[in-house]
């Protein structure tokens, strides 16, 4: 009974949903709301934004603090720079990148000092920022989502980075590496799309 009742909600969510977008998403119930929506459905901002608190969780309760605030802020800043800039967007988004780095880094396991980490966020959520910010500005739409944004990041990493410094057994880090090289892989499968668009 409870497979039909999920079926038949499946369907209708389906059959009801409105007009896709490519990169923004639209809620109808504000702006800031919108940027949250937008980073939890958007596979090319959300999977970074979890490798990275995965890499500062592998690196400790140190490193996942400077992520927390250095993640968020680093992205509500490239926002900002980004609805400002008269530039168009990049061609491709910096996922890609960000996905083959940072998976290769958590499947390594590879130790990083704290400050290391730091830095790591802040590039990602300089860049990753910029890229949103360039996108809104294009599309005319109020910078106030950047905020939803940044929040919703800073959700995010709190919990996958508190979630991996608490596992304390051996097989939990096996699987958030194994969760590492997965979010690689996706990372070369978003690269293999990319070029084969381009070609």
């Amino acid at each position: 009974m409870r497979r039909r009742v999920a079926a038949v909600a499946g369907a209708g969510l389906t059959l009801s949903t409105g007009a896709a977008q490519a990169h923004l998403v639209s809620t109808g119930i504000g702006p800031v709301y919108d940027g949250i929506a937008h980073l939890l459905v958007s596979f090319e901002d959300l999977l970074p934004v979890i490798a990275m608190a995965l890499l500062a969780g592998l690196n400790g309760p140190s490193a996942g603090r400077r992520v927390l605030l250095m993640l968020p802020l680093a992205w509500l800043i490239g926002g900002v720079a980004g609805t400002l800039s008269p530039a168009a967007p990049w061609p491709a988004s910096p996922a890609t990148l960000s996905l083959l780095v940072l998976g290769a880094l958590v499947a390594a396991d590879f130790k990083f000092a704290p400050t290391a980490v730091a830095v790591l966020a802040l590039v990602l959520g300089l860049a990753h920022g910029w890229h949103n910010g360039v996108a809104m500005a294009v599309a005319g739409l109020p910078t106030a989502g950047l905020l939803g944004t940044a929040g919703a990041v800073f959700v995010v990493a709190a919990l996958v980075a508190a979630t991996v410094v608490a596992l304390r057994r051996p097989w939990t880090r096996i699987a958030i590496r194994v969760a590492g090289s997965w979010i690689g892989a996706s990372g070369l499968l978003l690269l293999g799309w990319t070029l084969s668009g381009r070609a």
